[in-house]
C-alpha cells in the first residue's frame, strides 16, 4: 500500500513539472533568437569601431606628425625663379597670390599644415621633373603630368587643366598666322622639357628646329628681341606675357589637344611616402570646390583664346 502511494505521489509530481515547463515556453522567447541577437549587436558594433578606426588611422596618416617630410614638421614646397602671374604674384611664392601659391597652400592647409610651417625652395624646371634626390616635398610649376615623367618623378592627381597657345609680338610673321599650316615656316621656342616644346613638334611640326630655352624667361626674352618668330606657353601664361611682359604681344591662338587632357599636377620624388595623402588633399580641394573657386578668383581672365587648325 505504501509503496502504491510513493508511485502516485511520483506521477502526480512529475506531471505537474512538465504541464509548468509547458505552460511558461509560449511567452518567453527563445534562449537561441536572444543568443543570436546579442552575437549580431556585438558584430555590428565592432565593424562600427572599425570603420571609426580606419577613419582615425587614415587621418592620422596623413598628419603632419606622421608625415616623413624633407624636415620633419615643415612642408617643403618648391617653384622656378621667376615665378610668372598668374601662377605667383610679384615673384613671390608664399604670399599666397596668384593660383599656385593659393593651391599650394591649401593643399598645405588640407595636410594640417599652418601657413607659418610652410617653407619655399626654388629649383629649374628641368631639374625638377629629372631622377634624383629632392630637397622639397612638393612642387609646382605648371608641371603637366606625362608618362613619361612618371619613370622619374611622383605626381598627385591634377589641380588644373590647362592648354598650349602660340605667342607672338606686333610686326613679326608669325602674328598674322591664323592656321597651323601658317605657321610651318616660323622659327618657334619653347623652355625645355616642357609640353610646349613638344606641342610645337606635334602639332605643328615646323620645317626650322625649334630654339630651346632654359626657361620662359629666357624664350620670352628670344621674342621680345626678334630671335625667333613666336613661342609657345601654357594659355594663363599667355596671356599674362602678352599683357604685362612683352609690348606688342598677341596670342596668336591656342595648339590643339593632341591626346587627353593635359593636367597639372605637384610633383613629388619618386615612390614618396607623400604622395597619397598629397593626391587625397588635391581630390578634396577638386571635390568641395576650391579648385575651381581658386581657378575663377585667378584665372577668370584668362579662359579663352582662338584655337588653331
Amino acid at each position: 500500500m505504501a509503496r502504491t502511494r510513493l508511485s502516485l505521489l511520483a506521477t502526480l509530481s512529475a506531471t505537474a513539472v512538465l504541464l509548468t515547463a509547458c505552460g511558461g515556453g509560449a511567452d518567453e522567447p527563445e534562449p537561441t533568437d536572444a543568443v543570436e541577437t546579442d552575437t549580431q549587436d556585438t558584430a555590428d558594433d565592432a565593424d562600427q569601431t572599425a570603420d571609426a578606426g580606419e577613419d582615425t588611422a587614415d587621418a592620422g596618416a596623413c598628419s603632419p606628425d606622421s608625415l616623413e617630410t624633407v624636415t620633419a614638421g615643415t612642408l617643403t614646397l618648391s617653384t622656378s625663379e621667376p615665378a610668372f602671374e598668374p601662377w605667383m604674384v610679384d615673384d613671390d611664392p608664399a604670399n599666397g597670390e596668384g593660383f599656385e601659391s593659393a593651391v599650394a597652400y591649401a593643399v598645405a592647409e588640407q595636410l594640417g599644415f599652418e601657413a607659418d610651417t610652410v617653407e619655399w625652395v626654388r629649383n629649374p624646371f628641368e631639374a625638377t621633373i629629372s631622377p634624383g634626390p629632392k630637397n622639397f616635398d612638393l612642387a609646382i610649376n605648371q608641371f603637366s603630368i606625362t608618362e613619361e615623367r612618371r619613370q622619374a618623378v611622383d605626381f598627385t592627381s591634377g589641380y588644373y587643366d590647362v592648354r598650349q597657345a602660340v605667342v607672338s609680338k606686333e610686326g613679326a610673321g608669325a602674328a598674322d598666322a591664323t592656321s597651323l599650316a601658317d605657321l610651318k615656316d616660323s622659327l618657334l621656342g619653347a623652355q625645355v622639357g616642357t609640353t610646349s616644346l613638344a606641342s610645337i613638334e606635334e602639332s605643328i611640326a615646323p620645317t626650322q628646329d625649334p630654339l630651346i630655352f632654359n626657361s620662359n624667361e629666357e624664350a620670352k626674352l628670344a621674342l621680345d628681341n626678334n630671335q625667333v618668330d613666336a613661342i609657345v606657353v601654357d594659355l594663363p601664361t599667355a596671356f599674362y606675357l602678352t599683357a604685362v611682359e612683352i609690348e606688342g604681344g598677341v596670342i596668336v591662338g591656342q595648339l590643339p589637344l593632341t591626346g587627353d587632357t593635359e593636367q597639372l599636377g605637384f610633383v613629388l620624388d619618386l615612390g614618396s611616402p607623400l604622395t597619397d595623402c598629397a593626391t587625397q588633399a588635391v581630390d578634396a580641394l577638386r571635390e568641395d570646390g576650391t579648385l575651381d573657386d581658386l581657378a575663377t578668383e585667378w584665372l577668370a581672365d584668362v579662359a579663352g583664346a582662338p584655337e588653331l587648325q
